[in-house]
């Protein structure tokens, strides 16, 4: 359906993503926009390194721009939107243009790692993930991050770079720009 209103061709690539499978000439491995789901910080910080050490010599129009990250444990996630490289922005007397976000990686490493210690939460692919996760985490997650993506397509601006959740007492925090 967002293919169709937006008039884009956008293909889910469901391969592994790493230092040693990636290849940034494959045409089908580019783009501007990356999204990942994963469930374990080692992947995240393997994502984090393949993507900001891509080859950006070439005039590609799709050079990778943006990267946006969904994650979760039982009832709680986060969506954190960041740039691969220095976005330059419009003069704007409204707006403090802001040209480049941090990825979660730089942003969060730590924490990523204290976190994969602490949490038994069983991977994503598995079937027992569906007894342990809450049953709308990744849906509810998927949903306000693609409105993340929504408002900075539709509005040209974001003010947020991402947010926090947690389903068990219905609390979301925005995180700002």
């Amino acid at each position: 359906r967002i293919n169709r209103f937006f008039g884009t061709d956008w293909r889910a690539q469901t391969q592994l993503f790493s230092t040693e499978t990636f290849s940034f000439e494959e045409e089908t491995m580019r783009g501007s926009i990356y999204l990942s789901c994963v469930d374990s910080a080692k992947t995240r910080f393997d994502i984090g390194e393949v993507l900001t050490h891509l080859e950006r010599a070439h005039h590609y129009h799709n050079n990778p721009k943006y990267w946006l990250d969904f994650g979760n444990s039982t009832h709680s996630g986060q969506v954190i939107l960041s740039t691969l490289q220095a976005i330059e922005q419009p003069h704007s007397d409204t707006f403090i243009p802001i040209d480049t976000l941090p990825t979660i990686t730089q942003a969060f490493g730590e924490l990523l790692t204290q976190s994969e210690q602490n949490d038994n939460t069983p991977s994503c692919s598995l079937a027992e993930a569906l007894t342990k996760q809450d049953l709308f985490i990744n849906a509810t997650l998927s949903q306000m991050g693609s409105t993340l993506l929504w408002n900075l397509f539709r509005e040209g601006l974001t003010p947020y770079r991402g947010f926090f959740l947690n389903l068990k007492d219905f609390r979301t925090q925005p995180l700002a720009v």
